[in-house]
């Protein structure tokens, strides 16, 4: 079932793009995978979303190729978690504009309802979605950390498609498993 509009045909690269990404649940189930929080119910807990809306989402961003389900044993049986993919991680511009736009824009409602995007390499605020303004260095997702008072005191290092992986070969020898980063606070 379409959650709307079918646009993936479309002439136009930003209707083809925003059939994927312009969605907001979807945006935010990005935003919890790149904060290493990729399985269901530490998802749904932390957007507070109903299991149903959960659900599509999780399923557009996986045929659109963003995550990809991969299990985990949670000590009595196995079950899926949701990683990124190189397609999720090349999502995570669209995502600090966002974050960027919306720090510049917007009011926020309290002192914590902030979200900065940092560059890791040189630990400074950056207001560019793709390139450090500080030092000038392209923001990947394995030098990237967002900073959310609501959810930490300290920046928070971004989740991505070959960390998760590796993480798992590294600490179970198993190329089918993932890294557990567990839920961001």
């Amino acid at each position: 079932m379409a959650l709307r509009s079918d646009w993936s045909q479309r002439t136009c690269s930003m209707a083809r793009g925003l059939d994927i990404l312009g969605d907001a649940w979807g945006m935010l189930v990005l935003r919890e995978v790149f904060f290493g929080n990729g399985r269901f119910d530490a998802i749904r807990e932390r957007l507070r979303v109903a299991d149903s809306v959960l659900t599509k989402r999780l399923a557009a961003l996986t045929d659109a190729g963003l995550l990809t389900r991969r299990p985990y044993d949670d000590g009595g049986r196995t079950r899926q978690e949701y990683v990124l993919t190189a397609a999720g991680e090349d999502a995570l511009p669209v995502l600090n504009a966002v974050v960027i736009w919306a720090e510049k824009h917007l009011p926020a409602p309290s002192d914590q309802a902030h979200m900065y995007v940092i560059h890791s390499t040189c630990g400074r605020r950056t207001s560019s979605a793709d390139t450090c303004t500080e030092c000038g260095e392209r923001l990947t997702a394995e030098n990237t950390s967002w900073h959310s008072l609501a959810r930490t005191g300290a920046p928070v290092q971004l989740a991505t498609a070959a960390t998760k992986a590796a993480g798992a070969i590294k600490a179970t020898g198993d190329t089918n498993a993932t890294e557990d980063k567990g839920t961001a606070a």
